[in-house]
């Protein structure tokens, strides 16, 4: 029986050469669109491009780079199922998977073996890309970039060829892919994201590489290339020609630094606010930032970033922020800022949505950088300030142009009053140490900002570097006032706000690069303890991404520990409404050890919660939004509030 299995999982039969290469002729623009989209977006568009056409050129029988090793199903659609088409989409789809796989002790540094083949097509002087979609199709196109390779192909086969599940995973199996079934999932989640309109954006021209448009290569550097061969007298010369400059030259013999790519937006393009409009606009945000800095008018360094930007040569140093789309610049992009900071030349612009830098080394034989990060609906505070520069442990920013004054402060120290903080007429602030990574938290140096008069009146507020462009704002919300209607999150500055923040300062650090935009520490209730225990206050500190998404903390803390000790967490979520107006009301629990030895389990709500059930190794139920019960050192319980108006409420989280 085994023998007959094994059979029956073998293509029954070769396909003919004249019936491969009849499927590729006419399939070809599907075919390349499914390799175009399983293949690793950390190529660039362009490279991507040429390797689905080559993959797809190359599934003719007789290259052997692709051929199933399965039986895979055929096109359904209207007649018996095709066997050369089935064969031709395993063969492209298994090198498209396997494209960026690299065997077992293969050097990092070298790309994959299959791509050091010669594989044609072959572009000399041209960039290629697919034309740019519309806002969906962008969408769509980052939310693909997260998926694994699989997924994508499994998503591109259900909703473009129209193959079923089962299809799929057969497919996906002659392909290579060991376990299909977690790539079905992800693509039933990607159909889901994606709303109903799926088919029409992935068949778009966003994701057609058989419809693409040309940008030339650097044309002068070509032609200085081709003169540079003739002029040559010999490799040897050459070769001590070079040795001689790279040992003997200063920084500026060497030569100039170019790119091998047009910008998709000349620099003459670019959106140059005039100055003062910051001061007489309703929109405060980075929209309202003039042009800054002693090379606005430097085009050559200007062009090398958009064209950085627009596809980054290799060793490029790219960073892109968590669900962030690293589309080329569009034609509203802003310039924000181009000068010399820190030893580099820096550019930045906003498109809109995004906030882009550009890091250029003196040397050109260093790689530049680029970091791109979300800043779309910034406000006056979130967009008040920019991460310009950043080494060896000290940070500089670039300030907006409504902020009449900069200082820094330690979170730890609520009782120090912030320092001074000098900043350049270009708005470029002193180095600032950056916040500390693991290990020991003696210092949180945050800054301290105050928006000019002329915006608004006696507004300070704080914000963080978290390793991203934007620094994070920092707010408070303190506890419910007696008949008091529902605080609302306000600057960090007040004595209350800093010694709240002081108690949970060491777990900023944690959030680093993950897309925060804000973080709120509201402290919803507080409690006596029993036996003269002292009181405690309950927090629950909710991050705020870019995207939208929220993670949270439940804390407690109590007053006979240190006012910087770090408080206790109670529980966390992530994915969550809870914390903010959209969840307004919250419940939490904790044991506790009073002095005596005796232990408790303590539950505290916010202001709606009128009464607190305990069930499992504890069982009370108590009115009011705090409760205090005997209890084992470490109890399983289920804790549930009621609220104001009938309804119940789980506790959040989990404790950890």
């Amino acid at each position: 029986m085994s023998t007959s299995q094994r059979r029956s999982a073998r293509v029954s039969g070769r396909v003919a050469l004249d019936q491969a290469e009849a499927v590729i002729v006419d399939q070809y623009t599907r075919l390349v669109r499914l390799a175009y989209l399983t293949l690793p977006h950390t190529l660039t568009r362009h490279r991507r491009v040429l390797v689905a056409h080559a993959l797809v050129q190359r599934a003719l029988p007789g290259f052997r780079i692709a051929r199933a090793g399965r039986r895979v199903p055929g096109q359904r659609k209207g007649g018996a199922p095709d066997p050369a088409l089935a064969r031709t989409r395993a063969s492209v789809l298994r090198a498209a998977l396997a494209h960026d796989r690299r065997p077992r002790g293969w050097p990092g540094f070298l790309p994959p073996p299959r791509t050091l083949r010669p594989m044609f097509p072959v572009v000399w002087g041209l960039r290629i890309f697919p034309r740019a979609g519309g806002g969906d199709e962008i969408a769509l196109g980052q939310v693909l970039s997260e998926a694994p390779a699989a997924a994508r192909a499994a998503f591109v086969l259900l909703q473009v060829e129209g193959l079923s599940r089962p299809e799929v995973s057969e497919l996906l199996t002659a392909a290579g892919v060991p376990e299909p079934q977690p790539a079905l999932d992800t693509a039933a989640g990607l159909e889901a994201s994606a709303g109903g309109a799926t088919q029409a954006l992935l068949t778009s021209r966003e994701f057609d590489a058989c419809s693409v448009q040309t940008r030339p290569t650097d044309l002068l550097r070509r032609r200085r290339r081709f003169q540079l061969a003739w002029l040559s007298a010999g490799i040897v010369a050459l070769c001590c020609a070079v040795l001689l400059t790279a040992v003997g030259s200063s920084p500026s013999d060497q030569p100039a630094r170019t790119v091998d790519v047009s910008p998709a937006i000349s620099a003459d393009r670019l959106v140059h606010t005039p100055r003062d409009t910051w001061a007489d606009t309703s929109r405060v945000d980075f929209t309202a930032w003039p042009a800054r800095g002693s090379r606005v008018s430097d085009t050559a360094l200007i062009t090398r970033a958009l064209a950085t930007w627009t596809d980054p040569p290799r060793g490029t140093r790219v960073r892109v922020a968590e669900a962030t789309s690293d589309e080329q610049p569009p034609g509203n992009t802003q310039l924000l800022y181009a000068g010399d900071v820190g030893g580099e030349a820096v550019v930045l612009f906003h498109d809109g949505r995004r906030v882009v830098r550009y890091g250029e080394p003196p040397s050109p034989l260093d790689p530049a950088s680029l970091d791109i990060s979300r800043a779309d609906e910034a406000d006056v505070t979130t967009a008040a300030s920019l991460v310009v520069s950043r080494g060896e442990g000290k940070v500089r920013y670039l300030t907006a142009p409504w902020i009449a004054e900069a200082q820094t402060r330690d979170l730890l120290d609520p009782d120090s009053p912030g320092r001074p903080l000098d900043v350049t007429d270009e708005g470029v602030t002193d180095a600032v140490p950056e916040l500390p990574g693991k290990g020991a938290c003696d210092s949180l140096p945050v800054l301290q900002l105050r928006s000019s008069s002329k915006i608004v009146e006696k507004h300070a507020f704080l914000v963080a570097d978290l390793g991203g462009l934007t620094p994070v704002h920092l707010s408070y919300t303190p506890l419910p006032g007696t008949g008091a209607p529902p605080r609302q999150p306000r600057e960090a500055t007040s004595t209350a706000a800093l010694e709240s923040w002081a108690r949970i300062a060491c777990r900023l650090p944690l959030m680093r690069q993950s897309g925060v935009r804000a973080v709120n520490q509201w402290d919803f209730a507080e409690q006596d303890l029993p036996e003269r225990g002292g009181g405690a206050v309950w927090s629950c500190t909710r991050a705020s991404t870019w995207r939208g998404h929220g993670s949270v903390l439940v804390q407690f803390r109590t007053s006979k520990e240190s006012a910087t000790s770090p408080a206790k967490v109670v529980g966390r979520a992530r994915s969550t409404a809870a914390c903010s107006r959209f969840g307004q009301h919250i419940v939490a629990s904790t044991p506790w050890t009073a002095g005596s030895g005796r232990h408790y389990l303590l539950a505290a709500g916010s202001r709606e919660v009128t009464g607190i059930d305990v069930t499992g190794d504890v069982k009370a139920d108590k009115k009011g939004g705090t409760l205090a019960v005997k209890a084992p050192e470490s109890p399983e319980v289920t804790v549930r509030a009621r609220l104001k108006d009938g309804e119940t409420l789980d506790e959040v989280g989990s404790r950890p």
